[in-house]
């Protein structure tokens, strides 16, 4: 059975080519982490982190500190099969860093996956074979949100994600005026990060309800779960925790003794990599509550693995997995197909990457 011989670690820069704003930041630089795992019999699997401090209180420093040699050198010697294992072992060690213990993680599963000659998709049991990715518009006046609107439509998107959360009567000007110009052509969803108070939250629904307005996410702060809870259930209904679920028992806590949202957005980089977030997916099943995978700014790598494990899961309803499309460069090539907005897995065996 092939075992892990080595692990290179190392950061690059992606280049963002359009930077955003949303209710506590602006992107304009987007450095990640990588990790490379080989095999025995000459087999490599590739995995990488973007940590989000706002969200999770790891930054890249605290990231790459994690994965220094002397923190990951238990893989080595340790027999790939044992993946259940070994991502345990990772989730373990590195209780603080999920965007570290993602890049192992993604790493393992792709190295498994390359060895045993299928699609991480099929090893996880695919269930979903496509849907459309919403592409992300940051905080921008009327103008402006309309422009890249225009963009988006020209590329084959079908979906937008409005970044909200500073202004509310900005932010119903911007969707009405979405409405206006764009009819029916796009779904739209909004992304509040954290920006609302719990009557906002409600003057905002009430005030787009006739713009069919497909879901809310994190309209209220992280912490608010009471808050959240008592919204009105149509409004919970379409609201997306993002925030507020890092981890398993986020995803229990958000659904006891009542539920808070309707719909749970894992990110692999919030919860530490494939493991959890499947872990997630089965609290969210069991409760028959939506999922919706996003990201951070990410590279093809880490953004595949999303994907993956969002199409082996019944109930994904929904994927924000544009992470990588604003990027000048990656580490590798390959990954996800993308297609007039629409998102499929290949066939190629593991995450069908290959470093550059």
């Amino acid at each position: 059975m092939p075992k892990i011989k080595k692990l290179e670690i190392w950061v690059a820069d992606l280049e963002n080519l359009k930077p955003y704003t949303i209710a506590f930041k602006t992107v304009d630089v987007v450095r990640n982490a990588f990790v490379e795992i080989t095999l025995d019999n000459g087999i490599t699997g590739i995995g990488s982190g973007n940590p989000s401090e706002y969200v999770v209180g790891e930054n890249l420093d605290q990231c790459m500190t994690a994965l220094e040699e002397k923190n990951i050198e238990f893989l080595i010697g340790k027999e790939i099969l044992e993946l259940n294992q070994l991502t345990y072992e990772v989730w373990q060690k590195f209780p603080k860093n999920p965007a570290a213990r993602a890049a192992l993680d993604i790493a393992l599963y792709d190295a498994l996956t390359k060895h045993l000659g299928i699609p991480l998709v099929r090893f996880l049991g695919q269930k979903i074979k496509s849907l459309p990715t919403s592409n992300t518009i940051g905080i921008k006046n009327v103008e402006e949100t309309l422009k890249e609107a225009a963009d988006y439509k020209s590329k084959g998107f079908k979906i937008l994600k409005v970044k909200l959360g500073k202004d509310l009567e900005e932010d119903v000007e911007r969707m009405v005026k979405l409405r206006e110009k764009f009819k029916k052509e796009f779904v739209i969803r909004i992304d509040a990060n954290q920006g609302y108070s719990v009557q906002q939250t409600i003057d905002f629904y009430n005030r787009t309800k006739a713009l069919d307005i497909e879901l809310i996410e994190q309209p209220l702060p992280a912490k608010a779960i009471d808050e959240m809870r008592s919204l009105p259930e149509e409004v919970k209904a379409v609201i997306a925790a993002d925030e507020s679920l890092i981890s398993p028992v986020d995803a229990v806590n958000l659904l006891t003794p009542t539920r808070a949202a309707g719909i749970f957005n894992i990110k692999l980089m919030k919860c530490g990599g494939i493991s959890q977030g499947l872990k997630i997916a089965d609290v969210a099943m069991h409760a028959n509550v939506d999922l919706f995978w996003g990201c951070n700014d990410e590279g093809i790598t880490s953004i595949t693995a999303a994907l993956h494990a969002a199409f082996a899961c019944s109930k994904t309803k929904y994927i924000d997995l544009d992470g990588s499309l604003d990027l000048g460069r990656d580490e590798v090539s390959g990954g996800f197909i993308l297609k007039d907005g629409v998102m499929y897995c290949s066939e190629k065996p593991g995450l069908g990457v290959e470093r550059i």
